[in-house]
């Protein structure tokens, strides 16, 4: 925990970076404390957060406002306060049936949004960098004239090089070796980062800041639409692989005789309890995307034997596969994203009984199964986290136009 007092051999304008984004990022995932609240979570001194805040508000980063009584003795502390729309990031989704954008401001408030279907067969690169290049026009268009992003944050449903942006594999998208990064920054030419990720890995990071796990440090977010993903938290940190492709658990071998999968391989988990595998079994068209799986859960709960047979067995494959990866990665929380939040309240007690069943004991005593509080939005909001990471390790690189950089390294 950062003290306010130097380490050997690193310089005051060092130390003063790294405190100050420790009130920036305890802003930014908690919202207004108050100068009390940020002295307990920053572990800083008074007069260390009283100079900081100083700074912050000199670059119109925060605002103080009155003073907030906390029915203890001495002097009310002032409530500190991230101005919004000081730096915003622009995030955008690609899913398979949709693609979505949002104009987020600091603090992770949501300044402008929109989500449009997007035809399944509307899926080579030139197509949807033309949607995503739409939509971030008409983001930028209902904004401030002047206002630049700062980053751009972009979650996709596929495997990912963060380092390149690279989308080495997407099979619901037919996707493969795709350069995703490189092209829409050509394309949306806003002068800032572009990052490209996997959209489960962003709803993990989502749910775990703002959503279904903040109390949480080892957390398994599962995501389903079409395909089924994973992102995973372990001790509070992403947990990625070696290139970024970790977390592909919808492609789990787990039925030796089951359907052929998009990814090639045979009987993989997202088969039996992806979207495909829900709408056939309720007698509808498996390519009848949200529309369908709307109609089933209104099917299911107006009692249709078909609907309740179809939930119930992506349910007993859903709690089978949970059972596996609960005894591999012992994670405090399970959140089920996209697909799988839709239709919670059907199959929560049949994967609750199959965990029961088929979970070692010492750790399925420790997990709690939940839906996404985020819902569909949850990838969206996570690219907008991922692309304010620089700016939270480091807000002096932000800080600086605005101010003497004389000034920040004072102590």
């Amino acid at each position: 925990m950062l003290a306010g007092r130097e380490e050997l051999g690193q310089r005051s304008e060092t130390v003063r970076r790294a405190n100050l984004s420790a009130i920036v990022r305890a802003l930014h995932l908690r919202g207004p404390l108050s100068r009390s609240e940020l002295v307990a979570t920053t572990g800083l001194t008074r007069s260390a957060i009283r100079s900081l805040v100083g700074d912050l508000v000199a670059g119109d980063f925060v605002t103080e406002e009155a003073a907030v009584r906390l029915g203890t003795p001495g002097r009310p502390s002032p409530l500190v306060r991230l101005v919004d729309e000081s730096a915003v990031v622009l995030a955008l989704e690609i899913a398979v049936d949709s693609a979505a954008v949002a104009v987020v401001g600091l603090g992770g408030r949501v300044l402008w949004s929109r989500r449009v279907e997007r035809p399944r067969g509307h899926s080579s690169l030139d197509e949807i960098v033309a949607d995503l290049s739409h939509l971030a026009a008409t983001a930028r268009a209902r904004r401030p004239a002047g206002e630049t992003p700062i980053g751009v944050g972009v979650a996709v449903a596929g495997l990912v090089n963060r380092a390149t942006g690279l989308v080495a594999f997407a099979p619901n998208l037919g996707w493969v070796d795709i350069p995703l990064g490189d092209r829409l920054a050509e394309v949306l030419q806003v002068g800032v980062p572009v990052g490209i990720a996997n959209e489960a890995d962003l709803g993990a990071l989502a749910e775990v800041r703002r959503g279904a796990a903040r109390d949480a440090r080892d957390v398994l977010y599962v995501h389903a639409e079409v395909g089924v993903g994973g992102g995973l938290i372990v001790d509070g940190l992403p947990l990625s692989g070696s290139a970024g492709y970790a977390g592909e658990i919808g492609h789990m071998p787990v039925n030796p005789a089951g359907r052929v999968c998009h990814c090639g391989s045979v009987g993989c988990w997202e088969t039996e309890v992806g979207e495909g595998a829900l709408l056939a079994r309720a007698g509808y068209p498996v390519e009848g995307g949200t529309a369908a799986v709307a109609a089933v859960l209104a099917d299911a709960a107006a009692g249709r034997p078909e609907a309740l047979l179809a939930l119930d067995h992506v349910g007993r494959w859903l709690g089978l596969g949970l059972a596996g990866l609960v005894n591999i990665l012992d994670p405090s929380r399970v959140v089920l994203g996209g697909l799988f939040s839709r239709i919670y309240p059907f199959v929560a007690g049949t994967v609750e009984a199959e965990l029961d069943r088929r979970a070692l004991a010492a750790p399925r005593g420790l997990v709690s199964v939940v839906p996404a509080s985020l819902g569909v939005d949850a990838p969206l909001l996570g690219a907008a986290e991922m692309t304010f990471e620089p700016l939270l390790a480091d807000p002096v690189a932000w800080l600086g136009p605005r101010m003497s950089l004389v000034q920040l390294a004072s102590a």
